[in-house]
């Protein structure tokens, strides 16, 4: 059975403020003082006028995730600020959009949680990364295991509709046991949702240096891929089934619906340092993708001058989105719909890759399933999960002529 998702777009803001960088972050982060975060929220705002009268897709946001960064850092009143520019300027769904934010476990308290509760906030993501206390000083995180458990039991007292969790495993020299008390202290806690991030060394950043000089390396692929298969095993045996290659989640309900659009091309509009935005394909033009300045000084001294931060844009036409399609659908446990697959973007599957298909299938890579509505699904397995991004490159993608 096809699941019914929303062809809604969603809202994506980029808030950059941490209040230290984590020496694995990779994105477009910065530490500032109070009056450089208000100044911040000022031209986020003027962002959001800029932005809507060049956006053209009439349908209404029913998603708004704060991201970054960490969203937690910007006092409520400015969130509140930036929210009531969109809702003057974007049309926003009725009821009121989803509202996800992002926050780091120090900044959970009562009170916090109220006041985001108060800005429509329904899913808090809280960066824990792990409980303890060793892992999170190699990971540079300000918090203790302790004030990360008060943290998760903070937020889901406080009645967000979904908790979730982050966690990163494949640490240097961690160990399954030590991996597998990090899950079960997650349940334990009853979130409604995690989200389980291997570890990855980037070039550009602190550990990226360190393994550059031979301080710090990966574990062994050996060891991620017993670590991938433990989690994934481990947290399905207790009631959070993975959606997709990282995240699981205690029910649909619970299913990241502003995520979901990235994975299956639903238009979004992205604003903030970074942000990306992807515009849909119309009759006389393909879609299009556009990604704003990296950085937050240029970003913000391009809207001082009145001008949207662009920094780039591609066309994307469909042989591109079929390629991306199969890529972030063989990411999910729901696979690829077939026929939406060919009808959306032109290809066969399965007539152009049928060898491929069936070694596939004799390796346990992948099943080839029919539902209820008599379409086929491309779905990978457990060990096609491991290796998504493998198996995505291995197909032919050559539309008919």
């Amino acid at each position: 059975m096809r699941d019914a998702r929303s062809s809604a777009p969603g809202l994506y803001l980029h808030i950059p403020f941490c209040s230290a960088i984590c020496p694995y972050c990779d994105f477009s982060v910065m530490r500032a003082a109070s009056p450089a975060r208000q100044r911040f929220a000022s031209r986020l705002v003027a962002e959001v006028s800029l932005a809507a009268s060049a956006w053209r897709d009439p349908r209404p946001f029913d998603t708004v995730y704060f991201g970054g960064g960490t969203p937690s850092q910007l006092p409520a009143e400015d969130l509140a600020r930036v929210l009531d520019a969109c809702r003057t300027h974007l049309p926003f769904a009725t009821p009121a959009p989803w509202v996800f934010l992002e926050a780091n476990p120090e900044d959970v308290t009562p009170e916090a949680c109220a006041a985001w509760r108060g800005l429509g906030v329904r899913t808090l993501s809280l960066g824990v990364q792990s409980f303890a206390d060793e892992a999170l000083r190699f990971l540079g995180r300000r918090h203790t295991g302790r004030q990360a458990r008060g943290a998760v039991e903070t937020a889901l007292a406080a009645g967000f509709d979904t908790v979730s969790i982050d966690l990163i495993f494949g640490l240097r020299g961690q160990a399954a046991e030590d991996w597998q008390l990090e899950l079960a202290t997650a349940i334990s806690l009853e979130p409604q949702h995690l989200s389980c991030y291997q570890l990855t060394i980037h070039p550009q950043t602190r550990f990226g240096v360190q393994a550059k000089h031979g301080q710090l390396s990966e574990l062994p692929e050996d060891d991620q891929a017993n670590l991938f298969e433990l989690t994934h095993r481990f947290l399905a045996d207790a009631g959070w089934p993975a959606y997709e290659v990282s995240n699981f989640a205690r029910g649909p309900a619970h299913q990241s619906r502003h995520n979901r659009k990235y994975w299956d091309h639903t238009p979004y509009l992205g604003l903030g340092p970074s942000a990306h935005s992807l515009a849909a394909a119309e009759a006389s033009s393909p879609a299009r993708r556009w990604w704003n300045e990296r950085g937050t000084p240029r970003w913000e001294r391009r809207l001082a001058a009145g001008e949207r931060p662009i920094e780039a844009q591609e066309l994307l036409g469909p042989k591109d989105l079929a390629a991306e399609a199969l890529l972030l659908g063989l990411r999910t446990t729901a696979g690829i719909d077939l026929e939406g697959l060919r009808a959306r973007y032109g290809v066969d599957l399965l007539a152009a890759n049928d060898t491929l298909v069936a070694r596939l299938v004799d390796e346990g890579r992948i099943v080839v399933r029919a539902d209820a509505e008599g379409g086929r699904w491309l779905v990978p397995t457990l060990s096609g999960l491991a290796v998504a991004d493998g198996l995505a490159a291995a197909f032919d993608l050559s539309l008919p002529n």
